[in-house]
């Protein structure tokens, strides 16, 4: 039996991962990347998956750690451990944006940057319709197939454009409660239960 099992009743909901499907962290995962997390992800295939964490803030300003950028209000934020010296971004502004990628509903993956430095300058994009990261999470093809049968995440298909406009300190709960009863105590729980 696990850490986890000891005190939180471990279920699954038999989703699959996907691309344009969300990953819950499990509620008592101490990983500083993924520690009450949520990943979008951006691919999903038999050569592995990557997608990037929603909410986890970085502390500085925007402006402070992306140097030559457009002043933007928005927050910057932690996507995963993988190429944290990239920046990397999800939008809602779709096909007006050159080379994104739709991951699924109304939520695009990258494209041309310089048009949306420009959007930016216009003020025709807000921080509630695009989000920044530093890095990206990524599984090779067993890894994350392994986590889920550890009970490391649930699999949500609740995905909406709106996702952006959540505040990162209460994504995961709310994310959650969609879900049902079996993850209803999930937030209960201290992140470090030694604390308890």
């Amino acid at each position: 039996m696990s850490g986890v099992d000891k005190f939180v009743k471990v279920t699954s909901n038999n989703l699959r991962p996907a691309k344009g499907r969300l990953l819950l962290s499990e509620p008592l995962m101490g990983d500083f990347y993924f520690g009450r997390s949520v990943v979008l992800l951006a691919e999903h295939n038999d050569e592995g998956s990557f997608g990037i964490v929603l909410n986890k803030p970085v502390i500085q300003e925007f402006n402070e750690v992306v140097k030559d950028f457009p002043k933007f209000e928005g927050q910057l934020f932690i996507g995963g451990p993988v190429e944290t010296n990239s920046l990397f971004f999800i939008h809602t502004v779709g096909d007006i944006v050159e080379g994104s990628l739709e991951i699924g509903s109304g939520i695009y993956w990258g494209g041309d940057i310089d048009i949306i430095k420009e959007m930016i300058l216009l003020n025709s994009i807000t921080p509630n319709d695009i989000r920044f990261s530093v890095g990206y999470s990524g599984w090779s093809p067993d890894q994350l197939k392994n986590e889920l049968k550890r009970n490391s995440w649930v699999v949500s298909k609740n995905l909406d454009k709106d996702i952006l406009k959540i505040k990162p300190e209460v994504m995961w709960k709310k994310l959650l409660e969609p879900l049902g009863d079996d993850y209803k105590y999930w937030p209960k729980f201290p992140p470090d239960p030694g604390l308890n």
